[in-house]
C-alpha cells in the first residue's frame, strides 16, 4: 500500500482485519457506554473489562483522524474500540474516548479533552474496578498529538505512562492540512508539544510504522533524539515492520500480537 494516506488505504486496512476484529467485538462486550467527561456531545468515553478483580490498571485509547474525523467505535464499529477490548482481555480496564473535532475544535482543545478524560477516570475508574492511580494513555496519529498536548498543558498529568503511535510533536514544519486546527498564522512551533514530550518524566513508549509517511518517521526520530539528549537514554520504542500509518493501531486485537504484547508489557511495568 505504500506510505500514502487517504480513504482507499484506510478502507483496505480495515478489510484486512475485519473478520478477526468482529470476533473480538463479540467476545468483549462494552461495560459502560457514553460516560460524559465533559458537557460537549463528543466528550464521551466507553469502558471495557473482562477481569472480575478490582484495582485494575486503566488504559485509555485516543483515536486518530487528522483532527477532523474519528470515533470511539462500539457495537456497530470495531475500529478504535478494539484497542480498549484488547486491553480488557489483557486484564486491564480498557477505555476509549471521543473528543472535539474540526470544524468546532481548535488547538488546544484536543489536548484539553484528553486531560478531562484522564481526570474523569481518576475520579470514577474505581467504580468500574480500575485503579485511578494507574492510568496509561495510548494515542495514535492525532490522538498521540492530543496526548502530547495534554502533557504540554498539564506537566503533572495524572498518568502512569503514555504510548505515542505515529504522532506529530514539532520536529517537522506545519502541514497545510493541519492549519485549520492550529490556526492561520499561528505560532506553530510555540503550540507544538516538542519540549513537553522531551521533558516529561512520565514513562513513554513510542512507535512508528515501517510504512508511515516520511513526516511521521522524521517526528519519531526527532523525538528519540530529543529524549536521548535530555535524559541520556532513549525511551522504550519500536518501528513496526510491515505496517503503515493506519494498520499499526487497527491491527491491535488480531493474531499479530507483536505490538500488543509490547504495550501490555509496558502497561504492566509502569502501572504496578
Amino acid at each position: 500500500m505504500g506510505t500514502t494516506l487517504g480513504l482507499p488505504v484506510l478502507e483496505a486496512c480495515r478489510a484486512l482485519f475485519d473478520d478477526e476484529q468482529r470476533v473480538l467485538a463479540a467476545r468483549v462486550p462494552v461495560l459502560a457506554v457514553d460516560c460524559a467527561y465533559g458537557p460537549h456531545e463528543r466528550q464521551r468515553l466507553d469502558l471495557y473489562r473482562t477481569s472480575t478483580e478490582t484495582g485494575l490498571p486503566v488504559v485509555l485509547f485516543v483515536h486518530g483522524g487528522g483532527f477532523r474525523v474519528g470515533d470511539k467505535g462500539g457495537a456497530e464499529s470495531w475500529q478504535n474500540a478494539a484497542v480498549a477490548r484488547t486491553m480488557a482481555e489483557a486484564g486491564f480496564l480498557g477505555a476509549v474516548m471521543n473528543y472535539r473535532l474540526l470544524p468546532d475544535a481548535r488547538w488546544p482543545e484536543g489536548g484539553e479533552d484528553v486531560g478531562l478524560a484522564v481526570d474523569w477516570l481518576s475520579a470514577h475508574a474505581a467504580d468500574f474496578g480500575g485503579d485511578p492511580a494507574r492510568i496509561v494513555v495510548i494515542g495514535t496519529s492525532a490522538g498521540a498529538v492530543h496526548i502530547a498536548t495534554a502533557l504540554k498543558l498539564c506537566p503533572d498529568l495524572p498518568a502512569a505512562g503514555a504510548v505515542l503511535l505515529s504522532g506529530l510533536y514539532g520536529h517537522t514544519p506545519l502541514d497545510d492540512r493541519d492549519e485549520p486546527y492550529y490556526g492561520p498564522n499561528a505560532d506553530y512551533a510555540g503550540r507544538m508539544p516538542r519540549e513537553a514530550v522531551a521533558a516529561t518524566t512520565i514513562p513513554l513508549f513510542i512507535a512508528c510504522a515501517q510504512f508511515d509517511p516520511p513526516r511521521f518517521q522524521a517526528e519519531f526520530l526527532g523525538l528519540m533524539q530529543d529524549r536521548l539528549e535530555r535524559h541520556g537514554t532513549m525511551p522504550q520504542a519500536t518501528i513496526m515492520p510491515g505496517h503503515n500509518h493506519y494498520s499499526m493501531a487497527m491491527h491491535i486485537g488480531t493474531a499479530d500480537r507483536r505490538l500488543t504484547d509490547e504495550i501490555v508489557a509496558f502497561v504492566k511495568s509502569t502501572a504496578t
